[in-house]
């Protein structure tokens, strides 16, 4: 238990932030991937979505620019809703600071679970199930929780820049640091960094297996497979929420006041 309320408390370690990011890259994969089989959408892929509000302009497709549009909107909603939890819980110097966001969003996908195929059924005015527009703000939030413990340089949702930094310090370990020929002095050596390509490979490996997870849970077992992966959120926002629940004066009174009234 310990160990879990060390992953989403308010003082961080690099190593809490990798082991995060890492958890995260799993669930952003299962959902994306298996909300593909669904939806036909990958909804943390904010560069398609952009790409296709233009196409859609250019097009003079309306539903295209919609579904993109909605898409945009929810993802930068989450991550919003994401920066409004950490601040309040910063000001309230809450233990679960992070955890509040990641305890949103397993309650979200709790539902989404259990209700299945029914949400499919709910349309919006962005001409797309409500289920895309719920899916992309949690991507959203989730990956504002990754960028928040990390400083901006773990993201969870996309894997454009963890593959291009994987990239570069690949051809910084395959440069040959030797002295060439006719050059005064020896070159700068240039040294690559192994624990930005670990944590890069991690994320990446990470995402690829929530993507396989996901993929054979819709396929084999259907929206349901979406609840052990909001378990798994509970399980590492709970702790650090339960502990201010007991002992956070600022948190009682503030559930105090919204039950009376």
């Amino acid at each position: 238990m310990r160990r879990l309320r060390h992953l989403t408390n308010r003082h961080r370690a690099q190593s809490t932030n990798v082991a995060l990011g890492w958890v995260l890259a799993f669930n952003a994969g299962a959902v994306n991937a298996g909300g593909y089989l669904v939806l036909q959408m990958y909804t943390s892929h904010m560069t398609g979505f952009a790409s296709q509000l233009a196409d859609g302009l250019v097009l003079d497709n309306l539903k295209m620019l919609l579904n993109a549009l909605g898409a945009i909107l929810s993802f930068m909603v989450g991550a919003a809703v994401c920066a409004i939890l950490v601040n309040w819980g910063r000001e309230r110097s809450l233990y679960s600071v992070y955890a509040l966001p990641l305890m949103l969003e397993a309650l979200m996908l709790l539902p989404f679970g259990l209700m299945g195929a029914a949400t499919l059924s709910w349309q919006t005015p962005f001409a797309v199930p409500l289920t895309v527009l719920l899916l992309s703000f949690m991507m959203g939030l989730q990956n504002a929780v990754g960028s928040k413990t990390s400083g901006g340089s773990i993201r969870t949702t996309h894997m454009t820049g963890n593959i291009t930094d994987l990239g570069m310090e690949l051809g910084k370990l395959l440069w040959w640091n030797r002295r060439r020929r006719g050059t005064p002095a020896p070159l700068q050596p240039v040294p690559h960094h192994r624990g930005r390509m670990r944590i890069a490979a991690g994320l990446i490996g990470m995402f690829v297996l929530g993507s396989i997870a996901g993929a054979l849970g819709f396929k084999f077992i259907g929206f349901f497979c979406v609840v052990p992966l909001a378990t798994c959120l509970l399980a590492i926002s709970l702790p650090p929420f339960l502990r201010d629940a007991q002992h956070s004066e600022e948190l009682r009174g503030f559930f105090r006041k919204r039950g009376g009234r």
